[in-house]
């Protein structure tokens, strides 16, 4: 294969002479010296094509480690190492301080502990081993955690360390996925950006369902563009089974990008129309079947036999995911949640509208790049305007920034529960439209608008950034002025690229680089070196969200809106000692809800208590003093479990094999915590909220009479508050303190269900 002389800076071939491929392009596309997304070039006769001859043909083969360290033989000899080293310093930065968390979210830790012990409560995803009642997702992002603890034994490492393996497999398939068109560069550059994104340095290292969704959103993406290579029928199949087992993470989440990716594979694969659709026809089979399969057999399972459903109103998983996890979240219609959003306004869970990625909530979580992430994309898909229907650089970016676009326009809309976590989702996206958009562009900087997009967007960083960082002025008051200097200085030598040497040019590219990730990366760097446990967690330091939601962990200031708390953040004179437990990691505030007049305790460190006891925010329902406060452990929250004190797990210890349940608690996390504490199986009476109409005041009353509950734990859940099922948390927790025997352990009170008073 012959290819022509360049007389350019870019156009695809490397600096060092002309026809030769640049080390950012993969050989095997490099089939002339004009890019494939600009007007052909004309070719010189080509030479007979010859097989390939096979790895190694007349040469010794190579050693194994020598082949695992080299990588491809087409690559640059940088490349490969490149990679590794990428990898090892993305498990590096997540592992770091990993176990400062503690049991990071409780509700999914007592999951992963149950599954641990019985393989029931592993498949449903029950909140406890007895199985009285699932978490209020699909179970299989529990899965990998739970296999883990069943043979390392239950700790902060074996629970979030296969979250840590997600985002470095996540950094690995996303390189993959650039590498193939774009060159070792891209992916590294994707890489990068995607492991220094604050949210994903938060959420690959916590237990939430994210990490696996964003993984598996990643291989589906990486899937697509493998079909579009070459229109292999498997990668379609592949795709649809990535997206089926995604479903099975955080349901109908894992749907939002099929619309975009199918209609990209049906107009722009490489075979017939009619094969097309055939194969989207079998990606579709495959995702029913890989997500289908446990639907059905729990949908076919005897309600009587099962764990209830967590999270639905009717014991139905269908009605979970179509209701509260489904369309409930987009117009906010979500019964026994703690309350929607406002569409189109400001509602409980935040401001929508098109600006809520870059507004003082969600900004500092994701959208340090997105600026020019949106400019690369459009960039690429202006410089691939005249490429045939097949070609695969503008596939690629159609495929990533469809995704983005997507997402994150369901993001910004959506008027019901809303966390800022969520926006991990986008992280690989993002990374991936830079990664490809800088490595592009970088190739045609010989043309002059080329040039100053690069330098737009080194631009749009740079002051994006500076408006990020001014938001927390006292995190690195510093940095922001750097960042803006240096981003300008960069983009100021991309503008007259041309003009400079090969070394002052890489320079530039490289000042522009640093400038618009060193915000991020300190971000990143804050995140990692804190502790984070609860419901709701924030990326970032002290101040970097400002989302009003119901009050939790993550540095949320105050609690729920207009429940008149004294909002302050950063209380750590308090210790703990209003509304919050004094154990645990260092955690986000954890201001209470309406009418607790309590201050949330942002990123303070607590005293004593267990290891990972969270840090609860104010009871609802309760007085003051009820939040976990040494002792024998207190009442946890809504969104933080409880810290349980020496005195209280030895009473729960007690003799808790003879019954089926050591104890019952309205809300998760509170049952959650004294789970975790005592390794013995607590029923959490109404689930996640305390709002679920399980198990039924009748149902209760007969596990007591036949002796399989020994206490009742007073406090938790919502407080009797919003919905109809609620009244049955309330009705349960009203015939206890009226009937039994009140114990009263630190700060802590229990009922003994085994010992009725005299009254009743």
């Amino acid at each position: 294969m012959t290819t022509q002389p360049d007389t350019s800076t870019g156009n695809g071939t490397g600096p060092s002479g002309a026809g030769e491929p640049s080390p950012g392009t993969d050989a095997r596309f490099a089939t002339s010296s004009a890019p494939s997304w600009g007007p052909p070039a004309p070719t010189l006769p080509a030479e007979p094509v010859r097989p390939a001859a096979a790895p190694g043909a007349g040469e010794p083969a190579r050693p194994f480690l020598h082949r695992a360290w080299r990588g491809r033989p087409e690559d640059p000899r940088w490349a490969h190492p490149a990679f590794l080293a990428l990898l090892l310093a993305t498990a590096v930065l997540y592992l770091y301080g990993l176990s400062a968390s503690g049991y990071a979210n409780s509700f999914y830790s007592a999951a992963v502990q149950a599954g641990s012990q019985s393989w029931k409560a592993f498949f449903f995803g029950s909140l406890d081993s007895a199985n009285a009642i699932t978490v209020d997702k699909p179970p299989a992002s529990l899965w990998p955690m739970a296999l883990s603890v069943r043979i390392f034994g239950l700790s902060s490492w074996a629970i979030l360390v296969p979250e840590v393996l997600m985002g470095v497999a996540t950094v690995g398939v996303l390189y993959a996925a650039l590498r193939r068109r774009f060159g070792p560069a891209a992916g590294l550059i994707a890489g990068a950006v995607l492991a220094l994104t604050p949210v994903a340095a938060l959420m690959f290292r916590f237990n939430n369902p994210d990490a696996m969704l964003a993984l598996l959103m990643t291989v589906t993406v990486y899937c697509v563009i493998r079909g579009l290579e070459d229109g292999r029928t498997k990668w379609l199949v592949w795709a649809g089974v990535a997206v089926g087992f995604a479903f099975l993470a955080k349901t109908l989440q894992a749907f939002l990008i099929l619309p975009p990716l199918a209609v990209l594979y049906a107009v722009c694969a490489p075979v017939s129309l009619r094969k097309r659709f055939a194969q989207i026809g079998l990606s579709a089979g495959a995702m029913v079947v890989a997500g289908g399969w446990w639907v059905a057999i729990v949908e076919l399972w005897p309600a009587s036999s099962r764990p209830y459903i967590g999270g639905s109103q009717n014991n139905s998983f269908l009605e979970l995911t179509f209701g509260y996890n489904g369309l409930g979240r987009i117009n906010g219609d979500e019964t026994g949640s703690v309350g929607g959003g406002g569409g189109g306004g400001t509602g409980q869970w935040g401001e929508t509208g098109w600006n809520r990625m870059f507004n003082s909530e969600i900004g500092g979580q994701i959208s340090w790049l997105l600026p020019a992430a949106l400019i690369l994309l459009v960039a690429g898909l202006v410089l691939t305007r005249k490429a045939s229907r097949t070609d695969l650089t503008r596939g690629s970016f159609l495929a990533w920034g469809g995704a983005l676009l997507m997402t994150a326009l369901v993001f910004s809309y959506m008027a019901g529960i809303f966390h800022q976590y969520y926006t991990v989702a986008l992280a690989p996206y993002i990374a991936a439209v830079v990664g490809m958009g800088a490595t592009v562009l970088w190739e045609e900087r010989g043309r002059v608008w080329a040039s100053l997009t690069l330098a737009g967007a080194a631009t749009a960083s740079a002051a994006w950034g500076y408006v990020l960082l001014d938001r927390t002025s006292d995190y690195l008051p510093w940095l922001k002025w750097l960042v803006l200097v240096g981003g300008l200085t960069g983009a100021l030598g991309l503008i007259f690229v041309t003009r400079l040497g090969r070394r002052l040019a890489l320079a530039a590219a490289a000042l522009s680089f640093a400038a618009a990730i060193a915000g991020p990366t300190a971000y990143t760097l804050s995140t990692v070196n804190t502790g984070h446990s609860g419901s709701i967690v924030t990326a970032g330091p002290s101040g970097a969200s400002t989302m009003g939601g119901p009050g939790g962990g993550g540095g949320m200031r105050g609690g729920f809106p207009g429940g008149g708390q004294n909002q302050q953040n950063g209380n750590a004179a308090q210790n703990g000692q209003q509304g919050g437990g004094t154990g645990g990691p260092p955690t986000g505030g954890t201001g209470g809800f309406p009418g607790q007049n309590q201050q949330g305790n942002g990123n303070t460190q607590g005293n004593g208590g267990t290891r990972g006891g969270n840090q609860p925010g104010g009871m609802p329902g309760g007085g003051p003093g009820e939040g976990g406060m040494g002792g024998g452990g207190g009442a946890g929250g809504l969104l933080n479990g409880a810290n349980v004190g020496s005195a209280a797990k030895a009473l729960l210890s007690k003799n808790a094999g003879d019954y089926t349940w050591a104890a019952a608690a309205i809300g998760s996390q509170n049952s959650a915590s004294y789970q975790l504490a005592t390794g013995k199986p607590v029923m959490a009476i109404g689930g996640f909220n305390g709002t679920d109409p399980s198990p039924t005041l009748a149902q209760f009353k007969k596990y007591v009479t036949d002796g399989k509950i020994h206490y009742f734990i007073s406090g938790g859940g919502m407080g009797g508050g919003g919905g109809a099922s609620s009244s049955t948390s309330s009705r349960i927790s009203s015939w206890v303190t009226a009937n039994f025997k009140k114990v009263t352990v630190g700060s802590a009170t229990f009922y003994d269900l085994t010992q009725p008073t005299s009254s009743s």
